[in-house]
């Protein structure tokens, strides 16, 4: 029985929800947030469905040979796909209850809901076109999320954010215009395209889809966008271009180097190198500056610039371990980061306070957010047995077998450093807020509703379950690193 039609599920299950909960224009708030949620539990389902089917492909439509809209369900498009699936209705249930001081609730669904078809649409690209007109949709999908309090601050970080991601978009246009002329293909391919090895504009081309897609992934130097959206965004909205979206530009950058440009064509050159100096710059930049920043949301932006550079560091290894810990990591890092940016969104709707220097003694009126904040701040740090603890370790470990240089040890010490980094700017506020003296330093409120309570504590849990039970996910990730080397 041939079940390619599958693959129209995860993106045109949420997309059709979303407009029906747009069109909900004449019903009580209740039944609105009920429907949210139960669009976003069928539509995750149908992601989990078409991920357990198997390897898919379907052509939607062919405009030549080889320009075509065709979706692929392999291994690393499942990977990518049941990460937003499984997140996607915990974020969903906690913004039934956090939306009510935001208003625009409707509007926030419906959008929330074509974001979320646009990044499985993303997901199950089948090849550069498809995976370019998609990753555009997903910029314009998700951009109104930054828009949505229709501030003059909102509707500034929303037009830096189409700024860098549509350039970011433009310049990895170019890079795959120069490669297409050359091969005469848009197909993916395990290993990269055939073409000559070390031709000048190729390598250029790759240099090019690599900074240009890694803008909405946060690579310096187009990073900056990160810490001007999240502040303004809603914290559920904040959670998911944190977690979520950031990883559509490491997806279209690991496809565009292993199955497009192809890992040995870079090898050894001047793209593996700056690409390396670039995502450890990256990873620095981001640690430093979220040391000095007050505000806790873009804290935790800085520190999401830092945290998905490591991603981009394994890759540019180009080596299967490193490859492999990067995978992990995506996975590691979209919970802890969900997680934050959900207690973030506890936080500012329970007492109003947005300064991480704000929070002493916070812990003694909501113990239950304070303590999954400290738990996902051990586990950002890499602390065992966290999931990130284990993918930090492949990354470092995969770095030090690269045939890099200098760069193959550097590259561990930054990573060290940046922990050290991480634990100075989160570990104080647990401190603070948990430990520190009287009786909640004048703060009244008390632990959120359960709606908004029970997926910190979900995500979080998984965070560290992934890391305790790492095998499936670290067979999973080897398996797709196997396949390209």
């Amino acid at each position: 029985m041939k079940i390619d039609w599958l693959l129209l599920l995860p993106a045109a299950v949420p997309a059709l929800l979303g407009m029906g909960l747009a069109l909900l224009r004449r019903v009580p708030a209740k039944t609105l947030r009920r429907c949210a949620v139960s669009a976003a539990a069928v539509s995750a389902a149908a992601a989990i469905a078409t991920a357990c089917a198997g390897d898919l492909r379907l052509v939607l439509w062919s405009f030549t040979d080889e320009a075509a809209l065709e979706m692929l369900s392999d291994a690393p498009a499942r990977l990518f796909s049941l990460l937003s699936a499984v997140i996607w209705p915990f974020v969903t249930l906690y913004t039934v209850k956090y939306m009510e001081h935001e208003g625009g609730e409707r509007r926030f669904y419906a959008l929330f809901m074509l974001v979320f078809a646009a990044l499985q649409a993303l997901d199950y690209a089948g090849n550069m076109l498809t995976m370019y007109l998609f990753f555009e949709f997903v910029t314009l999908a998700s951009a109104p999320l930054v828009l949505h309090s229709l501030s003059r601050d909102a509707m500034m970080a929303a037009l830096k954010y189409l700024f860098y991601s549509m350039g970011g978009a433009f310049v990895a246009l170019g890079g795959l215009a120069v490669f297409y002329v050359r091969t005469g293909s848009l197909a993916f391919a395990a290993g990269g395209v055939n073409a000559a090895a070390g031709e000048p504009a190729l390598l250029a081309a790759a240099f090019c889809m690599i900074v240009g897609f890694g803008a909405k992934a946060g690579l310096f130097p187009l990073q900056s966008w990160l810490p001007t959206a999240h502040p303004q965004a809603p914290s559920p909205a904040s959670a998911v271009l944190s977690g979520l979206i950031t990883k559509a530009g490491v997806l279209c950058v690991f496809r565009s180097v292993y199955y497009y440009a192809g890992a040995e064509r870079i090898a050894g050159t001047w793209v593996q190198y700056a690409w390396i100096g670039l995502a450890l710059a990256t990873i620095l930049i981001g640690s430093t500056l979220a040391c000095r920043e007050k505000l806790l949301k873009k804290r935790l932006a800085y520190s999401t610039v830092s945290q998905v550079a490591y991603i981009l560091l394994a890759l540019a290894m180009l080596n299967a371990q490193s490859v492999a810990g990067g995978l992990m990591h995506v996975w590691s890092h979209a919970l802890i980061k969900d997680a934050l940016f959900l207690i973030a969104g506890i936080i500012i709707f329970q007492t109003g306070r947005e300064r991480a220097d704000e929070l002493t003694g916070i812990g003694k009126r909501m113990p239950t957010t304070m303590w999954c904040f400290t738990v996902c701040a051990a586990a950002l740090v890499g602390i065992p047995p966290a999931g990130a603890f284990v993918s930090k370790w492949a990354i470092a470990s995969g770095a030090l077998d690269a045939p890099v240089g200098a760069l193959s040890w550097i590259a561990p010490v930054v990573l060290l450093i940046s922990a050290l980094l991480t634990a100075l700017y989160l570990f104080p506020i647990s401190i603070q807020a948990l430990f520190a003296g009287g009786d909640g330093g004048g703060i009244t409120a008390k632990e959120a509703d359960g709606k908004m309570l029970a997926p910190v504590v979900a995500l979080t849990a998984a965070a560290v379950l992934i890391g305790v039970f790492s095998a499936p996910l670290t067979a999973a990730a080897e398996k797709i690193a196997a396949l390209l080397f």
